[in-house]
């Protein structure tokens, strides 16, 4: 089978780049990650060599090419079924794609208020309207699917939507939205998941900053 090879951007903000990352290495997925940093006003003209969109991140698997992060998600769990990519259950599978696909096409405020930064110091700030609509509504997701399934994560163990809701856990860290004491639980379970703490290192070792890191 040729090589997986996941074309991301900078780890300290690319939070589409996070997503599939983190699926695939903390189901034990064989892959290797080239980092395209975001070195001009409109991302990297690289880009446009490596994927159809111009966009990061991006799956090479040998002339195979899988663009948008939910999309690599399932290519990867179709090339490897037993990985435990989505959960085994039917009902939760079905709830797990709903909400990852909500996450894809919502949350505008949200991604726009409050952008992903892995060095940023905890802190609130003045937020704008339909911030906190964004965030009650996750609230509700996370506080539905960890009633429902039990936890430690949304769906029992570490699935594709905690994948997909990774960068949201960042933001409710680093912007304080949230004071929800088992939803504060549930990052602290995925902020302290090894795979997340290979991202985190690395992203803090990343030398390129923009200036929301000091906002």
């Amino acid at each position: 089978m040729p090589d997986l090879v996941l074309y991301i951007g900078n780890k300290n903000y690319s939070s589409w780049s996070l997503r599939p990352w983190i699926a695939m290495e903390a189901a034990g997925i064989p892959f290797s990650d080239r980092v395209i940093p975001f070195d001009f006003a409109a991302g990297n003209p690289a880009y446009k060599e490596l994927s159809p969109t111009g966009r990061v991140p991006v799956l090479h698997h040998g002339k195979v090419r899988v663009w948008e992060s939910l999309a690599i998600i399932e290519y990867v769990a179709e090339l490897y079924p037993d990985a435990g990519i989505w959960p085994q259950d039917r009902e939760a599978r079905a709830q797990a794609r709903s909400v990852s696909m909500e996450m894809l096409a919502g949350f505008q405020a949200l991604r726009n208020a409050c952008p992903m930064n892995i060095r940023r110091p905890p802190r609130a700030i003045d937020l704008p309207d339909g911030v906190m609509d964004d965030v009650a509504r996750i609230e509700a997701t996370w506080r539905d699917a960890l009633q429902r399934w039990g936890g430690p994560f949304l769906f029992g163990p570490f699935s594709a939507a905690d994948a997909m809701y990774a960068p949201v856990v960042n933001r409710f860290h680093a912007y304080r939205l949230t004071t929800d004491h088992s939803l504060l639980a549930y990052m602290d379970r995925i902020m302290a998941h090894p795979a997340w703490k290979k991202w985190e290192a690395a992203a803090l070792a990343e030398p390129w900053t923009v200036p929301e890191d000091e906002a």
